[in-house]
């Protein structure tokens, strides 16, 4: 009979072995995200996925707060993240620094995550906005390219911690 994996069978890293681990070539970038919840699920997602850092732009909230922690279980502590109050200059950073800014946007130019090629040799910011209005202006005029989720349903949207996991699990799975 299949039995489900004990904690300590889960190998499990430290938050010490974390920090010092290989990172995926990966920024995630939260326009004006306005839930805790969703932050929290975000760097959750991140930690799994050994992702370089979260930044957290404009109405974004910070940790350390409750709510934030309830669903980020501890992942606030082996994340590496850094507040901005101004998107643009958090995305100008990411450029300095060479990484391919990318929109997760339904837009005019957008193309499926799934027809984009992901390369190994590249590092990408992956910029998600607002859970009603998406990403602003501000973040949409420095980005490179502009990525969404197929879907077939009535709402074609999703939430956005959702679209964060599943847009940093298509990467992750290239880049790792």
């Amino acid at each position: 009979m299949t039995e489900k994996l004990k904690l300590e069978e889960l190998g499990r890293i430290s938050i010490e072995e974390f920090k010092n681990a290989a990172k995926t070539p990966l920024v995630v970038v939260l326009d004006d995200v306005r839930s805790m919840h969703n932050v929290g699920a975000v760097f959750r997602t991140a930690d799994a996925f050994l992702v370089e850092k979260i930044f957290l732009c404009g109405i974004t909230p910070k940790p350390p707060h409750r709510e934030i922690h309830k669903s980020a279980l501890g992942a606030t502590e082996s994340v590496e993240w850094r507040f901005y109050e101004n998107i643009s200059e958090a995305l100008l950073d990411l450029k300095t620094l060479r990484y391919e800014i990318i929109g997760i946007e339904q837009t005019t130019a957008s193309r499926a995550v799934t027809d984009f090629k992901i390369c190994k040799d590249k590092k990408y910011a992956l910029v998600l906005g607002n859970e009603v209005e998406g990403l602003s202006q501000r973040a949409m005029k420095h980005c490179d390219a502009f990525l969404e989720i197929p879907q077939l349903g009535t709402k074609h949207s999703l939430n956005v911690s959702v679209c964060a996991g599943i847009i940093m699990w298509e990467f992750f799975r290239i880049l790792r």
